[in-house]
């Protein structure tokens, strides 16, 4: 069983005990909803940062044990991000729903509900802890179920961030339609990480679509390299998540960008 394999599964048994805890219906009523705040967010000039709260991964171990995420979410907000990516998936991340809430109530940047996403259940989690955007994992969905969740988070009023790793999968993301693709430079089969991948599959991209560099990005080189190629944003966690200072880190990774 590979790592993705088994997070799903675990995923599966951990969205099945927490359904019957809180009833779908009890989540309907709560969220305020941002309609493409997100997308609007990673649109602008230059490249923007989607920061990323994660204490810990299985590639990595522990990053940031015990962090608080409002903490950090006003450290990414105070050095410059675009929006905020909270890993909310417990068991192999640390993370939960509550860090989403408390990053909602902590800043006013856009959030992302990074997880993985297999059921229309988490999309109302979503929307309940105050998320504008759901992160949808090509490689970790069914064709016909990535479809359905892909259209019904954009009913909700949810952007989606559909991530690919190869090119096969860019061309079921451009299928769907998705206006924000995130190209993963860490393959989730053996968590190997290549950040050339994302300029591989550039060429490949709708003109109006906007691209999310994920994984592998540590320098203000890398950020230059990848907005000279018309990346519109890239999301960066451990790199933040292990300085002391995410807030000046974040500052100077922009800063460093520009020159």
């Amino acid at each position: 069983m590979s790592v993705l394999e088994e997070i799903l599964e675990s995923t599966r048994v951990d969205v099945a005990r927490r359904r019957r805890a809180v009833p779908k219906e009890a989540l309907e009523a709560a969220g305020e909803l941002r309609p493409h705040a997100f997308r609007d967010a990673l649109a602008g000039p230059g490249i923007a940062i989607i920061a990323e709260h994660k204490r810990r991964s299985p590639s990595a171990g522990a990053i940031r044990p015990g962090s608080s995420v409002a903490e950090i979410a006003r450290a990414y907000e105070l050095g410059g991000a675009a929006a905020i990516s909270v890993l909310t998936e417990e068991r192999h991340f640390d993370g939960s729903l509550d860090d989403l809430s408390e990053a909602r109530a902590a800043c006013r940047l856009p959030l992302l509900r990074k997880d993985f996403i297999i059921d229309s259940y988490q999309l109302a989690e979503a929307s309940s802890a105050g998320a504008c955007a759901v992160l949808l994992i090509v490689a970790a969905l069914e064709p016909a179920a990535l479809a359905a969740l892909h259209v019904e988070a954009g009913e909700r009023g949810l952007d989606v961030l559909v991530e690919v790793h190869d090119r096969a999968e860019l061309e079921v993301a451009l299928g769907l339609g998705a206006e924000i693709i995130g190209i993963n430079n860490r393959d989730l089969r053996d968590f190997s990480v290549d950040i050339e991948r994302t300029f591989e599959l550039l060429d490949a991209m709708w003109p109006e679509t906007i691209v999310v560099a994920e994984s592998g990005i540590n320098t203000a080189q890398h950020l230059a390299r990848l907005r000279d190629r018309g990346v519109h944003a890239a999301l960066i966690g451990e790199r933040l998540m292990r300085d002391e200072d995410p807030a000046s880190a974040l500052a100077a990774l922009l800063a460093g960008s520009q020159l």
